[in-house]
């Protein structure tokens, strides 16, 4: 049974501390994935003020962020602005292909997406991928051809984009299958990877999920007869719950579960792929929308 593995870096600390630890647990592990790098400005503090919204100060609460993401990512661009990620990721690129692993965007500025995803105009949707699409090729000398949205809060025209883009993947919405997006009828030659299985912090503290049984409660979800995609991220699972992921590392691979990256997946002959609309809607656990899968 294989899972796809998507890493995604979103803040400064995880770019410095979680990714390098992730890339020596994978590498003792020998597996790989894909990661998906935020570049600019790390503002990820400013979210402080969705404290004001009910789903979200749940989420705070349930999921003891301050003990989980640690106070300089909670507050990191608040009052100020934040400094740019990709001069942390630098001495780390060149060892995450030359060891096998898929590298791609996941945003310029990740607190923007998260903010304006639905209110961002054309212009400046294409602005924000093109400034960290030009950054990591010239950081890494090679074209960058996966994207995937920061939140999961893939639009039409972010999708009709991605096109233009020429990209070999995208991992946008939430779903259960690969698949061509359409839209107005006509399909986008950019195939959606979803993510189908939960993260961590929309299970964790719910519906009697704690520390002591996530890794069973996430393995009971591992189907192989279906599309099994997992995200993790460099702030958790490369830091504060580093060891809990590496316990559920050992219990699948026990069981014969292999972590590939996302663009393994993939069919020979991408054309073949079924249409299929993205929508909006929610998921459990989870503050606000995001796109999934009809």
């Amino acid at each position: 049974m294989k899972v796809g593995l998507r890493i995604d870096v979103d803040t400064l600390d995880g770019a410095r501390r979680g990714f390098p630890q992730l890339l020596s647990l994978f590498a003792d592990h020998g597996i790989n994935g894909s990661f998906f790098l935020s570049l600019g400005p790390d503002n990820m503090g400013r979210n402080i003020w969705r404290l004001l919204r009910p789903d979200f100060l749940n989420k705070i609460i349930r999921t003891r962020a301050p003990k989980l993401y640690g106070w300089k990512i909670l507050l990191r661009g608040t009052f100020w602005p934040g400094p740019l990620i990709w001069k942390t990721l630098v001495p780390h690129l060149r060892r995450l292909t030359k060891e096998g692993h898929e590298v791609g965007l996941h945003a310029w500025d990740h607190h923007l997406w998260q903010a304006r995803a639905e209110r961002m105009t054309r212009e400046e949707i294409r602005d924000e991928i093109a400034q960290g699409m030009d950054r990591l090729t010239a950081l890494t000398n090679t074209p960058t051809r996966i994207f995937a949205v920061p939140g999961w809060k893939g639009t039409n025209t972010l999708l009709e984009l991605e096109e233009t883009f020429e990209l070999k993947y995208g991992s946008d919405c939430r779903g259960r299958s690969i698949f061509l997006p359409v839209i107005g009828g006509r399909k986008i030659n950019v195939p959606q990877v979803p993510v189908t299985l939960p993260t961590y912090d929309e299970v964790i503290g719910r519906n009697g999920v704690t520390e002591e049984n996530f890794n069973d409660y996430l393995f009971s979800l591992l189907k192989p007869d279906r599309l099994n995609v997992l995200t993790v991220h460099a702030e958790v699972e490369g830091m504060s719950c580093r060891h809990l992921f590496e316990d559920f590392i050992r219990k699948a691979t026990k069981y014969g579960v292999s972590f590939v990256p996302l663009g393994s997946l993939l069919p020979d002959d991408c054309r073949s792929l079924t249409g299929g609309a993205i929508g909006i809607g929610r998921v459990e656990g989870r503050e606000g929308w995001v796109a999934v899968q009809e």
